[in-house]
């Protein structure tokens, strides 16, 4: 059974984004006021979620997971 809704992401335990561009590369950055460029609850696409690990959350845009 596929989840509708996403649980929610604890982003104070986030340090890193990585955010996978379609056709291979990945931007990484710094969480650090990138909650401002987006939305990651609004995007469409697939989030691996490693914050409790290593402080990484992954996200893969829709046509590139």
């Amino acid at each position: 059974m596929k989840k509708i809704f996403p649980t929610p992401i604890d982003y104070s335990k986030v340090e890193t984004l990585v955010y996978h561009l379609p056709d291979g590369p990945s931007l990484s950055m710094a969480m650090d006021g990138a909650d401002e460029l987006f939305d990651l609850d609004m995007e469409l696409g697939d989030i691996c979620d490693t914050s409790e690990i290593d402080g990484v959350i992954h996200f893969f845009p829709r046509g590139n997971a």
